[in-house]
């Protein structure tokens, strides 16, 4: 058997060489990648220099630097931030945001090029999930949403092709009990996404009812994130929120086909209680009061 930490090594060696991380000239633009992933922070909506240099995980010295030499080419501007003094932010001059164009499609041409070099382009994909999960597990935020956004849609249409494929009868969410939407925003309940970096890989509702109880609805974790504690923090958040919308007793219904649910609900407090509503697909109920 090849040696684990071997293999591990031989990956980091080719991504480095693969994405250019060692290039003086990243994607021939004219600069190391360190100043193109500030630039491309930016682009992407973050302006905060504190969290630029936190998102990217550089000390303030190496921060400062980058900053300055994008400064210095006229790519960036900064200032004090209009509440706080001590904060700085920063944005993209005219230059900047052509430079940062021209990353994005330069960016976007080389993962195409490293997709087509494999025939089982959706394994290829498969795997850099599971090692981009893993790396950036410290990382994973989880926000709550509107259950109608874009991320939100992605997570509940990957979870009812997942109970499609897993339950004996199929699934189909016209004869389920979804709920409206509105249940699930504030104040009577809320919807928690978790996102990777730019991508949705979890999801769970609350629901708020007019039984004197919430219901927690729609767990989901990507396949690629499994085994991270991911589920444990979803509904360690939901409960959470329960708890600030002033709701201490709690609900939820899942079906046996699904055993790693029953043992997650199992082992964090909830108890098992007689069926509570008229759903076709659920056979395990459970409820915990905060």
């Amino acid at each position: 058997m090849l040696d684990p930490i071997s293999r591990v090594r031989r990956f980091n060696r080719a991504v480095t060489s693969a994405v250019g991380a060692l290039d003086t000239s990243f994607l021939g633009r004219g600069r190391p990648l360190g100043a193109a992933r500030v630039l491309n922070a930016i682009g992407h909506g973050r302006s905060d220099v504190a969290d630029i240099r936190d998102y990217l995980g550089l000390d303030s010295g190496l921060m400062s630097r980058l900053l300055r030499s994008l400064e210095e080419e006229a790519l960036v501007e900064t200032e004090a931030h209009h509440d706080d003094a001590r904060r700085r932010v920063a944005t993209l001059t005219r230059s900047g945001r052509r430079e940062f164009a021209a990353y994005e499609a330069l960016s976007n041409a080389q993962a195409e090029g490293f997709l087509a070099q494999h025939s089982q382009r959706e394994a290829l994909l498969a795997a850099m999930d599971l090692i981009a999960s893993t790396l950036t597990r410290e990382r994973i935020a989880l926000d709550e949403m509107d259950p109608r956004s874009a991320e939100a849609r992605h997570c509940l249409g990957e979870y009812y092709a997942e109970l499609g494929r897993r339950f004996s009868q199929g699934f189909d969410v016209s004869r389920s009990r979804d709920p409206d939407a509105k249940d699930m925003r504030r104040p009577r309940g809320t919807f928690i996404v978790a996102m990777s970096d730019t991508l949705p890989i979890g999801c769970v509702g609350l629901k708020g009812t007019d039984h004197g109880y919430a219901e927690v609805k729609r767990l989901w974790v990507a396949p690629s994130a499994r085994g991270l504690r991911l589920g444990r923090r979803l509904m360690e958040a939901v409960e959470d929120a329960a708890r600030d919308l002033g709701i201490t007793l709690l609900r939820l219904d899942t079906n046996s086909a699904l055993p790693e649910a029953g043992q997650l609900y199992r082992s964090t407090g909830w108890r098992e209680i007689p069926r509570f509503n008229d759903d076709p697909y659920p056979d395990l109920f459970f409820e915990k009061r905060l």
